[in-house]
């Protein structure tokens, strides 16, 4: 029953966005991201938290301005995923210019498009494939409304991507990349405790290795995209090549390597756009320090 009335209620927002042009869609994201900011106050604990420590320097004011302003993009961005249905090559064409992906496309290798949660990540990867012509298959974490999940990835998929579940994806990745092709993923949430740690924002945190060991594995080319949102809700889109220079083989110090390296690239645009990261995400969850501690903790246990 609960999952019904949760499929209702996103319908109801899909065809009410769906009935609007862009702007009042994007706009109405906005608004429902700042009451999102006043009302989910776990959330904006959350974000504070994380904020005070990638931004010792900043009063709390201008950290509150930049989590309202993450959770209007949060919104916005949602919006206009519902919205996907009505995009069209020519307004697709006005805001990405994937030159880039075609050029290392052309040479026969797989690429690995990644991206942060950052601006509108859903955007990028649909948008980018249709005008390269080469669908994407698409990394996705499953939703646990599998109406709302169908739905959501229908509108990942609009013009030839694959959503492809996290659960399932190693194998079919690294496939897809051996045959030349294009897996997408967003791997900046928190990995799990036995994986990599890299440093992002001044802290040890476990990550994801999948990307790194993929692109090494298969001699993939690895290029970060980021959608920088301007005030007029158009985008600027930046891609940029992560390099695997000196970087041979799957060797666990490769892996960590180029983890930081694409790690320390989404660094670099979330310093400069702070608002348009998902900083309502326990990224921090695992550190290098708290996870020694857990162990020490299990060591006494067991003893």
């Amino acid at each position: 029953m609960r999952e019904r009335i949760e499929f209702a209620a996103f319908q109801a927002v899909k065809w009410l966005v769906l009935a609007l042009p862009l702007k009042s869609a994007q706009r109405l994201g906005a608004f429902i991201g700042r009451v999102a900011y006043t009302v989910v106050a776990s959330r904006r604990r959350t974000a504070l938290e994380n904020l005070r420590y990638a931004f010792p320097e900043k009063s709390g004011s201008e950290l509150a301005a930049i989590a309202k302003g993450a959770f209007q993009n949060y919104g916005i961005a949602l919006m206009e995923l519902l919205w996907f249905p009505h995009l069209t090559d020519a307004s697709i064409r006005s805001v990405l210019h994937p030159d880039i992906i075609e050029r290392r496309f052309s040479e026969g290798k797989g690429l690995v498009m990644l991206s942060g949660h950052f601006g509108n990540w859903e955007l990028s990867a649909l948008g980018m494939a249709h005008l390269c012509g080469h669908p994407f298959s698409v990394i996705v974490q499953t939703q646990s409304n599998s109406r709302i999940n169908e739905v959501i990835n229908r509108h990942r998929c609009l013009f030839g991507n694959r959503a492809v579940p996290m659960n399932v994806s190693v194998r079919e990745s690294l496939k897809t990349l051996q045959e030349g092709g294009i897996v997408a993923i967003a791997p900046d949430q928190s990995g799990p405790m036995e994986g990599v740690f890299v440093d992002f924002f001044g802290r040890r945190v476990a990550s994801h290795q999948g990307p790194a060991a993929l692109a090494l594995r298969s001699g993939a080319v690895v290029i970060m995209g980021f959608m920088i949102r301007q005030p007029d809700l158009t985008y600027d889109v930046v891609l940029e090549e992560v390099s695997t220079e000196n970087l041979h083989g799957t060797r666990s110090e490769n892996v960590e390597e180029l983890t930081q390296r694409h790690t320390a690239l989404l660094e670099s645009y979330i310093r400069r756009y702070p608002d348009h990261w998902l900083w309502m995400h326990r990224r921090w969850k695992h550190t290098w320090e708290s996870v020694q501690r857990e162990k020490e903790a299990a060591k006494h246990v067991s003893a």
